[in-house]
């Protein structure tokens, strides 16, 4: 049987600010623009999390969707929802906090717990606007 996708939509609200403290801030306002404003910013994020594999012969699922909810809360919306990325969340603190680097912090938060269940993590996809958002796959080839 082949592998089959599934996936769970979460959302959250976090602020944050793109800067490097080794730059001037002429230099870090030419490469970030309004992301390094000093007061911050934040945005309305829409995380999707896809897990691969094969339906269970007894229940049909690949996961327990509610499972991974529960996951997906526990290990990522609790610790970032109403925060500040680069103050308030443990699993960002030392990094830039890009919405490339916040999607692979995430992928290191869930990933074991999803291994435990008896799936297998094949996509996060972190959308930050209506027009921009990233999608990591854990250093794999997509699909």
């Amino acid at each position: 049987m082949k592998h089959i996708y599934i996936t769970r939509r979460e959302t959250f609200n976090a602020a944050h600010r793109l800067r490097r403290d080794d730059w001037t801030n002429e230099e870090n306002e030419r490469v970030f623009g309004k992301c390094c404003n000093q007061n911050w910013h934040g945005h309305n994020f829409e995380l999707f999390v896809t897990v691969k594999g094969i339906p269970s012969k007894e229940t049909g699922f690949v996961i327990n969707l509610k499972k991974l909810g529960d996951i997906i809360r526990n290990g990522v919306i609790e610790k970032i929802d109403h925060k500040n990325i680069n103050l308030d969340v443990d699993f960002m603190q030392g990094q830039m906090s890009s919405t490339e680097n916040l999607t692979i912090g995430i992928w290191n938060q869930i990933e074991n717990e999803i291994t435990n269940l008896g799936g297998e993590l094949a996509k996060i996809k972190l959308v930050e606007t209506e027009n921009n958002y990233v999608e990591y796959f854990g250093g794999k080839e997509p699909f």
